[in-house]
């Protein structure tokens, strides 16, 4: 008797705990993901504060590459002549 007792009681504990779960668990994920979102939002705010420059309406900005070697080596490498051996 007292194993079909145990045996009723932990179903229903599991039972309990299956629909706790679906209950819970969607919460946990939202309030997971919105205190994610404010600390990347936080981050990324410090981060646009920081670079921030100040601007006139329709000021235009251009960044340049950086130029390579203006006047690159042409000689590519050292040029061996091979001749066959009968």
């Amino acid at each position: 008797m007292v194993v079909l007792q145990t045996i009723l009681f932990l179903i229903i504990v599991y039972y309990i705990a299956k629909i706790l779960w679906k209950w819970l668990a969607p919460k946990l994920l939202n309030y997971a993901v919105q205190k994610t979102e404010e600390r990347f939002g936080q981050q990324f705010g410090q981060f646009q504060q920081s670079r921030q420059h100040p601007k006139r309406e329709g000021e235009t900005t251009v960044h340049k590459a950086p130029n390579p070697k203006s006047n690159p080596s042409k000689k590519v490498g050292e040029y061996i002549d091979f001749e066959e051996i009968e």
